[in-house]
């Protein structure tokens, strides 16, 4: 591979005929089909194009429906972007069976996000602590003209806060800025704020010491548990009736299963995995960051000082009860939710809902996804239905004809699949034919 310099200001053409130069045949005609995920429309591609940078093609998800989400009374066909096998069908399975049984019952218990000035003053702690006490209806007066718009929507800054940090780490400091978004993420609306505020701060500083202060830097956090939604199913466990077992013992395997989850780290980050299938193909669906979304549900999970389950069984006087809480900082406007096609249209889907909805929406993906899961580790196995699902990526593996798919499915339909099995099973038709 050989350097080069100037590829970002190449077209998509000669990036593409650059990286063409440096493969063998193999290699570079795949290179060259790149260009047939192109948008035919152009202005649509130039959109995607300038979403990111050194961009070449566009890369392909599948885009599914869930349907039958009933959420608070309303019903929801939830859009995922996921290429998994058996995420949306799960999904879907699980809102089907609550549906009859009530829906899921959402809350946001909070909806505000933060961010942090971190510097460093090596004075009296005292000092520092005056100096902002004294200032601080004048700092948040300077940030007035931008924080108009974000008032205006019926948000805006909530409050500053000094945190001394010293014992953590020599002489660190932070102002925390906590501010409600409205309906969109405010990343941006928050880091802009920051920056304003460490300049007018650093400004109070007296010029005898001015040394001992330094502004390290300014940044959103992704650690959001201010922004905080529960979601909830519950139904008497007479009503549960899962084929092939007790209502009793599949209640007490389930809830059994979450509290291992609870306790057992190594559980806990596959079940808590499995519930951000379903969370993060409705965040990407709608244009939003699913790697914040991630970080920060993790760091949750984490929040005691122990990794643990972000689900919750239980049993109470003949009563099923399965929740989730979870901080998810959503937007439904700005960003890429409006901006990308796709995503626009997801949220048309979902009707247009407030960030505080989406919150609701994706809550409920996650934990209908967890249903499944805890249900099919409990009852068939994991392997049963999420293989037959696979099966169509193995024959698709194999260049199966649509022919070759039709017998394979029903082949397998009462057997286990594996890439061993299906191969031999492709084998043994072939050859008579």
């Amino acid at each position: 591979m050989e350097f080069i310099k100037g590829f970002s200001k190449l077209s998509k053409e000669e990036k593409i005929n650059w990286l063409v130069s440096q493969y063998d045949e193999s290699i570079a005609r795949d290179l060259r089909s790149m260009t047939r995920f192109w948008c035919e429309n152009q202005k649509e591609q130039k959109v995607f194009d300038e979403f990111s940078e050194n961009t070449i093609s566009n890369f392909i998800l599948p885009f599914g429906i869930a349907p039958n989400f009933v959420i608070d009374g309303e019903v929801y066909s939830v859009p995922m972007v996921i290429e998994e096998s058996s995420v949306v069908a799960a999904a879907s399975l699980s809102a089907k069976f609550w549906m009859e049984r009530g829906g899921f019952k959402a809350q946001v218990i909070s909806n505000t996000k933060v961010g942090h000035i971190h510097f460093t003053w090596s004075e009296n702690p005292q000092e520092i602590e005056k100096i902002f006490t004294a200032h601080k209806k004048m700092l948040l007066e300077k940030l007035s003209p931008l924080n108009e718009n974000m008032l205006k929507r019926g948000g805006g800054i909530v409050d500053i806060q000094l945190k001394n940090q010293t014992e953590k780490l020599k002489n660190y400091y932070q102002i925390e800025l906590t501010a409600d978004t409205c309906d969109a993420m405010g990343a941006n609306f928050i880091n802009t704020l920051l920056e304003c505020l460490a300049k007018e701060f650093e400004a109070v500083i007296p010029d005898s010491k001015k040394e001992s202060f330094q502004v390290i830097m300014c940044i959103l956090s992704n650690f959001t548990p201010q922004s905080l939604v529960k979601v909830q199913v519950d139904c008497p466990i007479d009503e549960i009736d899962i084929p092939g077992i007790s209502n009793q013992e599949f209640v007490q395997k389930f809830v059994r299963a979450v509290e291992i989850a609870r306790v057992d780290r190594s559980r806990a980050v596959t079940h808590n995995k499995g519930i951000m299938n379903g969370i993060d193909s409705v965040v990407l669906a709608t244009g939003n960051d699913f790697r914040a979304i991630e970080a920060c549900a993790h760091a949750y999970a984490a929040k005691d000082g122990q990794y643990r389950s972000l689900t919750e069984a239980k049993i109470v006087e003949n009563h099923f009860y399965f929740s989730l809480e979870i901080p998810l900082a959503l937007g439904s406007v700005g960003g890429l939710t409006r901006l990308h096609p796709m995503a626009k249209t997801s949220l048309d889907i979902l009707n247009n809902p407030s960030s505080q909805d989406l919150m609701k929406i994706c809550a409920a993906v996650g934990l209908a996804q967890n249903f499944a899961a805890v249900r099919s580790l409990v009852t068939t196995g994991i392997q049963k239905g999420h293989m037959k699902l696979h099966l169509l990526n193995i024959l698709s593996h194999f260049e199966a004809s649509d022919l070759e798919k039709e017998k394979a499915k029903v082949f397998f339909k009462d057997k286990i699949v594996s890439h061993s099995e299906v191969r031999n099973f492709l084998g043994s038709i072939r050859f008579k034919h």
